[in-house]
């Protein structure tokens, strides 16, 4: 199937055309993510169509509420939304963060077959790994409750940066859960072209 019309459709919708350049790119990206998938059992999405708006436009909504030099992708899986966030941005330095290791083999691979030299692959639980510098976006995507993840990865945080929380249905309960330590800035409706289901991003930082 050929996914160019769809992705251009797509990324017109989400007000992001100065995108279109790296839409090849992109499109590699699915096609290695289909392959391994295959193998390695990286995502339940088996459909390179399916993967287009559940996958690659998913991440790329959340590409307006990113900011500063250097982003963690924690629990990157299959290197989302870490991988279409690093072709989108080359000047953004990101690091994809997961513990799995078969997982960690294909972002490797993906990001030298990508040319993405943007990109750091670390093999490592988010809440053991010393990191060599704190990141201004800590980021995940369908990787635990809001208080898991800032308990987990908030010592990860620049002071001043943001942790952002991909979510389904607006987290209501979730939110209500997060320790005195956080602040949750707002939760943002997101609308995904051809996803149906509800999409919403949690921006939250530490309190000073």
């Amino acid at each position: 199937m050929n996914l160019a019309e769809p992705l251009r459709a797509g990324l017109h919708a989400l007000g992001l055309d100065e995108l279109q350049a790296c839409a090849p790119r992109l499109l590699d990206y699915l096609a290695l993510l289909a392959k391994w998938n295959k193998v390695y059992n990286l995502t339940a999405v088996r459909e390179l169509e399916r993967m287009l708006p559940q996958h690659l436009l998913d991440s790329l909504a959340v590409l307006p509420y990113i900011k500063g030099a250097s982003l963690l992708d924690v629990g990157s899986g299959a290197g989302l939304p870490g991988i279409p966030l690093a072709i989108a941005l080359p000047e953004l330095q990101v690091t994809l963060l997961d513990s799995n290791h078969k997982k960690t083999a294909f972002l490797r691979q993906a990001c030298i077959e990508l040319g993405l030299t943007n990109v750091t692959v670390i093999c490592e639980r988010v809440e053991t790994w010393q990191a060599p510098h704190k990141f201004d976006i800590v980021i995940s995507r369908a990787f635990s409750e809001l208080a898991t993840f800032t308990k987990l990865a908030g010592h990860l945080c620049a002071p001043g940066g943001e942790m952002l929380a991909m979510k389904g249905m607006f987290p209501d309960e979730e939110a209500s859960l997060l320790p005195a330590s956080v602040v949750m800035e707002r939760i943002v409706p997101l609308k995904v072209p051809a996803l149906e289901a509800e999409r919403h991003l949690v921006v939250m930082r530490g309190k000073v």
